[in-house]
């Protein structure tokens, strides 16, 4: 496994951190957020040390996202959860820079509102026309 110095995620890891691991062998590793939003909130992080989305391989997408579900639908079957919350960040707001994703189980009326920042409008339908034109001219697949 590749892993950057100083890196807490690479620790966890490597063994050398300690962490209530959930998914412990293979490319994508999981364990459990030590600061929990709710019981059962856990990360899930590639083995190697990768930055962010951005720059992930394409070939560990796929077992990125799969161990994502599979946790997701844990919760639903495990922890008897109504529903998940997932999130990344890239770069910004990205507390450790070593690619992440959050996993948390969610019931109704759990308490946590939605996204934690405020929201806006587009000033006119022409500005969000001009925005989805840009992104769909920039995104490559």
């Amino acid at each position: 496994m590749t892993a950057a110095p100083g890196c807490l995620f690479c620790a966890i890891v490597a063994g050398e951190q300690p962490a209530h691991l959930v998914i412990e062998h293979g490319p994508i590793r999981a364990f459990l957020d030590h600061r929990p939003l709710f019981p059962g909130h856990t990360i899930v992080v590639p083995a190697d040390h990768i930055e962010h989305l951005n720059v992930t391989p394409d070939e560990l997408m796929g077992p990125l996202w799969s161990a994502v579900r599979a946790l997701s639908r844990a919760m639903l079957d495990v922890l008897g959860a109504e529903g998940s919350f997932i999130a990344t960040n890239t770069v910004v707001s990205q507390s450790v820079p070593h690619l992440h994703v959050h996993v948390v189980p969610r019931r109704r009326k759990d308490g946590l509102k939605g996204f934690f920042w405020p929201r806006s409008k587009y000033a006119s339908d022409e500005e969000a026309v001009a925005v989805a034109a840009q992104l769909r001219n920039g995104v490559i697949l």
